[in-house]
């Protein structure tokens, strides 16, 4: 089955546990619903989100993101054809990245658009093998 993997970036609008919380229980909701699976990587400077699945359903996703006003400056990083899921047991898995991710600085600088996609994706890649399920 033709699917697409989508790497965005957007800086947080008003973070909190409160509104991480509601993002990620919208997020599992519509996702186990439009067949989409990944992961989000969450801090009170930067989102890092990986979504896949059907490629309607994953643009219709990032559409939604790009106009919810808890997000500022969406920013699409990748965006590629695959066979294979990296998450798919999840609907949203969430990691509060510690700063061994991207420092502060590092996103203050402009991370993760000064990488490569592929190292990018190889956060979710190491994400994925750590909490394998």
């Amino acid at each position: 089955m033709a699917m697409t993997q989508l790497i965005y970036w957007s800086q947080p609008f008003g973070f909190d546990d409160a509104m991480l919380d509601g993002i990620l229980l919208q997020a599992r909701r519509n996702n186990a619903r439009d067949g989409l699976t990944g992961a989000l990587i969450a801090r009170a400077d930067i989102y890092v989100q990986l979504l896949e699945g059907p490629p309607a359903a994953v643009a219709a996703t990032y559409a939604c993101i790009a106009r919810d006003d808890r997000h500022l400056a969406v920013t699409k990083l990748s965006e590629i054809a695959t066979s294979t899921r990296l998450f798919p047991a999840w609907t949203m898995r969430d990691d509060q990245a510690p700063s061994l991710v991207w420092s502060a600085a590092d996103v203050a600088a402009g991370a993760p658009d000064n990488l490569p996609p592929a190292a990018v994706r190889a956060v979710f890649e190491r994400l994925a093998v750590a909490h394998a399920a």
